[in-house]
């Protein structure tokens, strides 16, 4: 979820409160109610005991909402990586075939 929100730098995991104090603004209104529940509960979560007084129906309401909004962005780069992760499987591929037919070479010394 965070890193569809957007503005975390590479390798850098912030929390999701902090993700809202940069890119909240970009939320509409009714989800970034629903986005600082999800985050007030991220905070509760290391205390068992004030995790389970949370509302989990409203957070489940919420984390729905929020991740149905977040889905469609994003799509262009996961597409890129797809392609991108295919293209190095290809040419991995080709690299290990031409290994193969070097060594078949020096082994019958055509070469």
């Amino acid at each position: 979820m965070i890193s569809r929100l957007g503005g975390a730098k590479r390798g850098e995991q912030p929390s999701l409160m902090a993700m809202l104090r940069r890119r909240g603004g970009a939320l509409p209104r009714r989800l970034r109610r629903g986005a600082q529940l999800l985050a007030t509960a991220q905070e509760y979560s290391p205390q068992p005991r004030i995790a389970r007084q949370q509302d989990m129906a409203r957070l489940t309401k919420a984390h729905r909402a929020l991740v149905k909004h977040l889905q469609p962005l994003g799509q262009i780069s996961r597409w890129q990586g797809k392609a991108t992760s295919f293209a190095a499987s290809v040419l991995f591929g080709l690299l290990v075939l031409g290994a193969v037919i070097v060594w078949l070479m020096l082994l019958r010394g055509h070469l």
